[in-house]
């Protein structure tokens, strides 16, 4: 019997079920495909449960199979509609922006390819080093750079992105 296993994984669902979810939904752009994205992925954590050890690693280990099931299927696409949820009848303070940030965010994510999407889902949303970027993605640290590097430039040219970095203004060049 896998009683055992199957707790620890029931105590890992309950808990980190929205966080991945999240995360799949930025990866995806949307719920539908968030959804079978995370699902898949958590099929084999649960698989892969005796070898993960931890507890703690079992959510490292969801993200980078999530990453790397959607860089595999090419066949998850975004759809060119971009949904939003229907904001509440009594917002909170502040509400509407958030909402209609997360709602740009998801636009601005949906125009690259998906492993330039991952690498900026991975460093801008969970703050990994392009390190712990390279080792979830199985790649160099080179590529990462240079996919970010690539994902900023198009986000750039296109218009979404306005602020300019420090290096970019040529702060500390003499």
């Amino acid at each position: 019997m896998h009683h055992g296993r199957d707790e620890a994984f029931s105590a890992f669902m309950a808990s980190r079920y929205p966080s991945l979810l999240r995360t799949a939904t930025l990866l995806t752009g949307t719920p539908t495909g968030a959804e079978d994205l995370a699902q898949e992925a958590l099929l084999r954590t649960y698989r892969a449960w005796r070898r993960i050890g931890r507890v703690e690693a079992a959510e490292a280990y969801t993200r980078t199979t999530m990453v790397r099931l959607l860089a595999k299927d090419r066949r998850r696409r975004w759809s060119q509609e971009i949904p939003a949820e229907r904001l509440p009848d009594v917002p909170g303070p502040g509400h509407a922006e958030s909402v209609a940030t997360a709602v740009s965010v998801r636009a601005v994510l949906h125009r690259l390819p998906p492993g330039q999407r991952a690498v900026l889902v991975l460093r801008f949303y969970h703050q990994l080093t392009e390190r712990q970027i390279a080792a979830a993605l199985g790649c160099s640290v080179g590529t990462v750079k240079s996919r970010a590097a690539r994902a900023l430039s198009a986000l750039r040219a296109a218009g979404f992105l306005t602020a300019v970095t420090d290096r970019e203004k040529g702060a500390g060049d003499e």
